[in-house]
């Protein structure tokens, strides 16, 4: 290898152990490879920035804001309100949720359409006693399913999109994933409708979107007041009425931490006690020792209002300004007149104050604030809510004129009137001159990190093919793939991007592997389309863990679920994937 050979596949080495690393954030660790990249001369100065002005960076971002648009319109909960109530089975239940958001996310971007079901799943899973578990982790596999049926259903499609252009042909069109795509989504949902049952039995989800403390192993903070009955009393006296169910993690006293204290450990006024256990079983110990919880009396309401403050259950999703933070250090009542008021997390149980807990993305938190300005400030914030709302989120006008442009966007994309970016676009600003979406929410809609890495990745991720380091790779491919058939070495090429994607995000992992695996199949002598529509798919489908995709990430917690229960569902859905996309592909896209 040359040396800007080696210097190319040592940059893009160091910024997979970056990403592996997770200490920075994705866009940090983009930004950084970009500089490094300027800094070794492999990325020239003058193409440092072209990734800004690339069509993908449109793309995505006006994607995103048609996407919001859908949610606010209120189009799948009017649909699902008049059929929800005759779907009486668990089976019928789980089919119908996987099947709406595989079909929503060929259209919109896929953690929008989970996020639009959630909270649906959660009524059906309270309306029969049963834990929301059963539903969350196949409506996120069906998510990322349903994106890799048309062009803007993933960010992998439109970057393979892309490559395609830029190996000298035309770049794929709107519905070319689809033959291939929705044979893959149909299959793997129907799998999903069935296969449910892999997932343990044991995993109990909050079950409540409306009740306070309603999520298992949840962490609050209560002081003793003053006059309180349990003053003099001890640590067992207070856990009386919880029946064994709370537990006493420590007693701040003076400044002071007594961790784990004895059951004979005396209570003073003034202590601040760290409880953790069933939400039931806190509800009863606050209210027998009348605790008040920290943070509770503290304003949350904006200066004249009349509306009463509020508790609200929220996800921390990825890309969240609680993300990596805590309360304190984001100083969340002063800046956002938010009182945190407890924190659940799967697995895990916290010994810190809750103001000094670092949050992460899946954990549910519970949230106190103005009534009027709660909805807001979640939005600021990027948590989900899980919150109970009305199925009449839109009104009627705003349905009509979003399902009217969404609608002729598809068709003018799909006719190639226009190229991809101008129509969606165009979709996007008539969306917001029509008001069916406000610019407020726009801007807010349109995720900053993901397109700020999209742009600096394309110049670093091309590195690799203007220094020939994907010629290299390609040769190495093909002499591991020179004795395989040719559907082995696609499926090669699937599964290589399949088992990366953990590890970046799909984004990334198709901007490395795409130019990797239009060089393998040149070397062999055959078409590139074969090839990058599976880097496509294995870099979209990503069932075995929580920490691949976020979609991943924002069931686990809600769900109850650990990290093992993800191969369960996702290893046999992996390998449907594979044994299908495999034959599927080559049918569709001829290896000559």
């Amino acid at each position: 290898m040359t040396l800007p050979q080696i210097l190319s596949c040592s940059l893009v080495a160091a910024m997979m152990a970056a990403f592996v690393w997770g200490k920075l954030r994705y866009d940090v660790v983009a930004l950084l490879a970009l500089l490094a990249g300027i800094a070794l001369g492999v990325v020239p100065a003058k193409e440092a920035f072209k990734g800004f002005s690339d069509d993908i960076v449109i793309i995505v971002a006006s994607a995103l804001i048609v996407s919001a648009a859908v949610a606010r319109s209120g189009l799948v909960e009017t649909a699902l309100a008049r059929i929800s109530p005759s779907l009486r089975s668990t089976q019928a239940q789980v089919a119908v949720l996987v099947f709406v958001v595989a079909a929503m996310s060929a259209i919109i971007k896929n953690i929008g359409a989970l996020a639009m079901m959630l909270p649906i799943a959660y009524q059906l899973a309270r309306k029969d006693g049963k834990s929301p578990s059963v539903f969350l982790m196949p409506m996120a596999f069906a998510s990322l399913l349903g994106g890799i049926v048309t062009l803007v259903g993933t960010s992998p499609n439109v970057i393979v999109a892309r490559v395609r252009q830029e190996l000298g042909g035309e770049p794929f069109a709107m519905f070319d994933f689809t033959p291939v795509g929705i044979g893959i989504a149909l299959a793997g949902c129907v799998f999903l409708s069935l296969a449910y049952r892999l997932l343990p039995k044991d995993r109990q989800g909050s079950r409540s979107l409306d009740q306070a403390l309603d999520i298992k192993d949840y962490l609050t903070e209560a002081r003793l007041p003053e006059k309180g009955p349990l003053a003099g009393k001890t640590v067992a006296d207070l856990r009386k009425p919880g029946d064994g169910e709370v537990e006493v993690v420590a007693i701040l006293r003076d400044g002071e931490r007594r961790r784990a204290p004895l059951p004979d450990a005396s209570l003073r006024a003034g202590d601040i006690l760290l409880l953790r256990g069933e939400p039931k079983a806190l509800e009863r110990v606050v209210a027998a020792g009348e605790l008040e919880l920290v943070g509770q009396h503290r304003s949350t309401q904006k200066e004249g209002s009349l509306d009463p403050a509020r508790t609200g259950e929220a996800i921390v999703t990825q890309g969240s300004l609680l993300e990596g933070v805590s309360a304190a250090e984001i100083d969340l009542h002063a800046r956002f007149h938010i009182n945190l008021l407890g924190i659940s997390r799967a697995g895990e149980r916290f010994t810190e104050r809750l103001r000094d807990i670092r949050l992460r993305a899946g954990d549910v938190v519970l949230l106190q604030g103005d009534e009027d300005l709660l909805p807001e400030r979640l939005r600021e914030l990027g948590l989900l809510p899980l919150a109970a709302r009305s199925l009449q989120l839109g009104s009627t006008r705003r349905r009509l004129v979003t399902g009217t442009i969404v609608a002729a966007t598809v068709v003018v994309v799909a006719l190639g009137l226009l190229p991809v970016a101008i129509a969606f676009f165009a979709a996007a600003v008539l969306l917001l001159v029509t008001r069916a979406l406000t610019l407020r929410d726009a801007y807010e809609s349109v995720e900053a990190p993901i397109l700020v890495m999209l742009a600096a990745l394309i110049p670093v991720s091309d590195s690799l093919r203007v220094t020939g380091a994907t010629d290299v790779f390609a040769g190495l491919l093909a002499q591991l793939g020179a004795g395989l058939p040719g559907w082995g070495a696609v499926g090669l090429m699937l599964i290589a991007a399949m088992a990366v994607t953990p590890f970046l995000n799909n984004a990334a992992t198709v901007l490395v592997m795409a130019p990797i695996g239009a060089g393998f199949a040149k070397t062999l002598g055959y078409n590139p389309d074969a090839f990058l529509m599976a880097v496509a798919i294995g870099a979209a489908c990503d069932f075995l863990t929580p920490i691949g995709h976020q979609c991943n990430t924002l069931v686990m917690g809600p769900g109850g679920y650990r990290f093992g229960d993800y191969a369960r569902l996702g290893a046999p859905l992996s390998l449907l994937v594979t044994l299908l996309a495999v034959p599927l592909i080559l049918f569709v896209w001829p290896l000559r």
